[in-house]
């Protein structure tokens, strides 16, 4: 991948997370002007060195489309790429908009991004269309839960693995979903985790780029191997094709003994956050992304991967020293020159 369709920037949001920080970084490396942005003064990607640093509104808030657009006009990137779901929807609304201070986008329909924001609604479309998925249930199905079943507790909504509990019994689950917010019931199944790397183009021709999650930390894979599988790349297309799903995104499941061996947990209309393993794998998957983005044909022979390859991720250190930035949009510069660690490369 080089630097070759544009000489102004690129905005990613939600620098502050895995996905984002290391989009950001490797856009860096390859050449790329980047502006990071996130709704947190200290997340992690608005202190590598080089970005252009703005604090944003969190995507839920009545004033995050103004002021994004704000940026836009001020900062002229020549594309937008979200790396965190909640603010998708939003900018779903704000293509138009986009698209006229010359901002590129490649988003997914808004009926799309609903199914997959919505775990509820996704278990719906997949039973629809034969998608292998976990028995799901609302609060007041759990009088339909088999006896015997292990049980998870999840935000219908949420991300990360944040509030997701584990219990035994549908007694058990009930109480649990009342501390749980809007939250969902499913079996628990037990087998090898995997998640996908994809990339459907504009012709809805699928890459898939599966691995293994080895260690998974707060729902981030801290570390995994790629491997091959016929079945799973089969499933995951079927299931992208059932959503209506364009461009890049991540798909998670499970590798069972049972009936079903592969099993779609959820769909991610976003970039992975430990898509750096598909990469080092071969697959051209950032360089594809962005032709497909910028309006070029995806080549998806270069989105051949090997298997066997190995990520470890860890948490480094970005700042040390005296109280960072402020919270300011744009961050302060010059600014405190903060010690920098960690061999950020």
């Amino acid at each position: 991948m080089s630097a070759d369709l544009t000489d102004r920037p690129l905005l990613v949001t939600a620098v502050g997370g895995a996905p984002g920080f290391d989009l950001a970084r490797m856009l860096q490396q390859d050449g790329y002007q980047v502006i990071a942005a996130d709704a947190n003064t200290y997340a992690a990607g608005l202190y590598l060195p080089g970005v252009t640093p703005m604090v944003i509104p969190p995507g839920r808030d009545d004033g995050y489309g103004a002021e994004l657009l704000e940026i836009c006009r001020s900062q002229r990137p020549a594309a937008l790429v979200p790396a965190d779901e909640s603010e998708i929807l939003r900018l779903i609304e704000l293509r138009d908009q986009l698209a006229a201070l010359g901002v590129r986008t490649w988003l997914p329909s808004a009926e799309t991004m609903a199914a997959c924001h919505d775990k509820a609604a996704f278990h719906h479309r997949a039973r629809q269309r034969d998608i292998p998925t976990p028995r799901t249930w609302l609060p007041d199905e759990l009088g339909q839960v088999p006896d015997g079943l292990d049980l998870v507790v999840k935000p219908r909504h949420g991300h990360g693995a944040k509030d997701v509990q584990f219990c035994h019994t549908a007694r058990q689950a009930r109480v649990l979903c009342e501390l749980v917010d809007d939250p969902i019931v499913q079996e628990s199944i037990d087998g090898e985790e995997f998640t996908t790397d994809c990339l459907v183009g504009h012709d809805g021709t699928v890459s898939v780029i599966p691995r293994r999650r080895l260690v998974v930390k707060n729902g981030l894979a801290v570390a995994a191997a790629t491997f091959h599988d016929d079945q799973v790349a089969e499933t995951v297309t079927a299931t992208l094709a059932a959503l209506g799903m364009t461009g890049l995104c991540c798909v998670q499941g499970f590798l069972t003994g049972g009936t079903d061996r592969v099993l779609i947990t959820e769909v991610n209309a976003r970039i992975a956050g430990a898509f750096p393993i598909s990469v080092t794998a071969g697959a051209d998957l950032i360089g594809q992304f962005l032709n497909g983005l910028f309006g070029r044909p995806v080549d998806h022979d270069r989105l051949q991967f090997a298997s066997g390859i190995h990520l470890i991720k860890y948490v480094e250190t970005m700042v040390a020293g005296p109280a960072p930035l402020a919270a300011a949009r744009p961050i302060p510069s010059p600014c405190p020159a903060p010690t920098l660690l960690g061999g950020i490369r």
